[in-house]
């Protein structure tokens, strides 16, 4: 933990943050119930979370029906609250949302190759109607779907004036409503079966999870997949280089979003992590105050979307942001997996 014993000394960090008097009481912690832990997870993190996503994106589509204008507030407000319910699950990269790639059409980022203008670009100077039917939008390409394709028709001032206004609207509506559709879907596949799937790993019959300790893998997997997301694609990539920042890549950058998703992911992970820990307080007053940490520096930083990283004088405070995530992966790895008896292994980002 090298990195954060840098902060800690530069002051960054209070010296309890990460005392460490009782990490010897969790260095050979007692034996996990795994079945009460995957029922935890699964009740109180991940299906009212998922139950969060679905509501949202129903709102964000009766929201679109009466309120097609990209700029209008009612609806902004509502695409940023469904927004914000996506980001708390989306570490969650197994089960229900990778069925018919429903993650990818609800959140097709990165997008290194800049595909999602150019695809909108090409349906709107179209104008056909006809692709805008729910069935026919559902199989279009996932660079049109989801929360960042809708960023554009609300944020972007090129697409504000681009094509039919009438079209424009129409298009905000079938992305609303496609939302719709696969939240719930989500939503209703973990509720009706896959809940009870996870929380019965080990049972007879159960070919997904042969035992409780693939469940338990599976939900340690989750936090290693969003500890990586955060890191290597919400901080690293508008980072860049010190010689060539690229505060043009940060996520979410025409909605002003990029450092609230930092901190909406952290604050689920904090959820999560704290309930991977039960039973050893001392690893989860470590998650606890390091998540607490990138908290509340990201919103001191005063810049929401990491244009910042150009300053050389600036760039520092969140480089620090990605070194205590860095540590807390590490934290991640060795001590909560032990605590857990499981491995790191390979995670969703690593094709697993």
């Amino acid at each position: 933990m090298k990195r954060l014993f840098v902060v800690l000394v530069l002051g960054l960090l209070p010296v309890s943050a990460y005392a460490t008097d009782d990490v010897a009481n969790d260095a050979t912690p007692p034996t996990t119930d795994h079945a009460a832990l995957i029922q935890a997870v699964t009740n109180k993190h991940i299906l009212p979370r998922y139950e969060a996503l679905a509501e949202t994106g129903a709102t964000l589509a009766e929201t679109a029906t009466q309120h097609c204008s990209g700029t209008g507030p009612a609806l902004r407000a509502a695409w940023g609250k469904a927004f914000d319910a996506w980001i708390g699950v989306s570490h969650l990269r197994f089960g229900p949302s990778e069925t018919d790639n429903r993650a990818f059409s609800l959140a097709f980022w990165p997008d290194s190759r800049g595909k999602t203008p150019k695809a909108l670009r090409g349906l709107i100077l179209k104008g056909d109607d006809t692709l805008l039917m729910p069935a026919a939008f559902a199989v279009q390409s996932i660079a049109v779907q989801g929360y960042y394709a809708m960023e554009y028709l609300l944020y972007d001032p090129e697409f504000a004036t681009l094509g039919a206004e009438g079209f424009r609207c129409d298009l905000v509506k079938a992305m609303a409503g496609n939302i719709a559709l696969v939240t719930a879907a989500i939503r209703d596949d973990w509720v009706n079966g896959y809940a009870q799937t996870l929380i019965t790993a080990g049972a007879e019959g159960n070919a997904r999870y042969q035992t409780q300790a693939e469940g338990v893998q599976e939900l340690f997997k989750a936090l290693g997949t969003g500890l990586q997301v955060t890191s290597d694609m919400r901080l690293q990539r508008p980072l860049g280089t010190l010689d060539r920042p690229r505060p043009d890549r940060a996520e979410a950058r025409l909605s002003g979003r990029s450092v609230r998703h930092v901190i909406l992911s952290v604050e689920a992970l904090d959820e999560l992590a704290g309930l991977l820990s039960t039973g050893a307080p001392s690893l989860a007053g470590q998650f606890h105050d390091g998540f607490g940490y990138v908290r509340e520096a990201a919103l001191a930083l005063d810049d929401p979307t990491f244009a910042t990283v150009s300053d050389p004088g600036k760039r520092l405070n969140i480089e620090t942001l990605q070194a205590v995530l860095e540590d807390l992966r590490e934290i991640a790895a060795i001590e909560l997996g032990a605590h857990l008896g499981v491995v790191a292994g390979f995670n969703a980002l690593d094709g697993d």
